[in-house]
């Protein structure tokens, strides 16, 4: 028999139930509110209030989500913005505020020129991979603390970039605290469970709005632990999905949210037709043996002990 594991979850601007969009395997699926992405590092809501902080991108739509939810929060909104060249100088609207952007030749000062006004303030960026960076470096050389939610770059560079300056940074591919919960049970499991999914093959489709440019961090993450369970898998074998049309008819994104959404899917499938229960009870067999060998003190065991002993065939 063979076994097939299918995830899926998908991030919509707001909270939906699921309904009639289950997935016809096993699964699960996540919906939230991508206006909440913002970290800010407090545990009082008290001393929340008022923090300046500086969007970059704020035209984009993860932009325009942090400062509608930066504004409920109650955190300052700092009037400047990073951009292209072609953008500086020009003034945008955003969730009711003007916003100057600057360019490359302009950022640095007028980072340092905020900074100096507002020395609490925080940086949050949501702009494109190519730009990350060159950005982080700006931020650093400034000394401004910043949170990076925007993916792809140099990653080894970004943290070498931050960890000389010694400022403070919250980088993260994925803000949505739901989705964190499930990377953070998919590392535990990884850990505990190493080879568990060893000989399995792996199929990753993911659906982002157009403007993506690159694979998800979030499905790298997931592809990661994956492979940590013994999954072998190329990251150049993920199918993105960006064309509208096909999001709508393939992946099932209502058509109200194709400027802005994540669907992820993880198919498993095990490398024969064998039974996953017979697999598994000849592992429980080995297990027990190199106890019984061993002269264990623990004499009952589960399938959990077998799984996080790590000798999966």
């Amino acid at each position: 028999m063979t076994a097939v594991a299918h995830i899926s979850f998908g991030l919509l601007p707001k909270v939906t139930l699921l309904g009639d969009r289950t997935p016809a395997k096993a699964g699960c699926f996540l919906r939230r509110r991508r206006s909440s992405s913002l970290v800010v590092l407090s545990m009082s809501t008290s001393s929340n209030s008022g923090v300046p902080i500086m969007v970059n991108s704020c035209s984009g739509n993860m932009g325009k989500a942090v400062i509608k939810a930066a504004d409920s929060a109650g955190l300052q909104i700092l009037p400047i913005s990073f951009g292209s060249e072609e953008e500086s100088g020009h003034v945008v609207e955003v969730c009711g505020r003007s916003i100057e952007i600057h360019g490359p030749s302009t950022r640095e000062a007028a980072l340092a020129t905020a900074y100096n006004e507002h020395p609490n303030m925080i940086v949050v960026d949501y702009t494109i991979p190519g730009a990350v960076n060159d950005n982080a470096e700006t931020y650093c050389k400034v000394g401004v603390p910043f949170v990076m939610g925007t993916t792809g770059g140099d990653r080894d560079r970004l943290y070498k970039t931050v960890e000389d300056s010694k400022i403070y940074a919250v980088i993260s591919p994925q803000m949505g605290k739901q989705v964190v919960a499930f990377l953070d049970a998919m590392e535990t499991m990884a850990e505990r469970s190493p080879g568990a999914f060893s000989g399995y093959k792996l199929q990753v489709m993911e659906s982002h709005q157009a403007g993506k440019l690159d694979v998800s961090g979030t499905a790298k993450a997931v592809i990661a632990c994956f492979q940590k369970l013994g999954v072998s898998f190329d990251m150049n074998d993920v199918q993105l999905i960006r064309d509208p049309n096909q999001q709508v008819e393939m992946v099932g994104v209502p058509e109200e949210y194709l400027t802005g959404h994540a669907f992820h899917m993880y198919h498993l499938t095990s490398p024969d037709e064998t039974s996953i229960y017979a697999e598994g009870t000849v592992d429980a067999i080995i297990f027990l043996s190199k106890k019984v060998m061993l002269k264990a003190e623990k004499r009952i065991y589960n399938m959990i002990d077998v799984l996080r002993e790590g000798n999966m065939r």
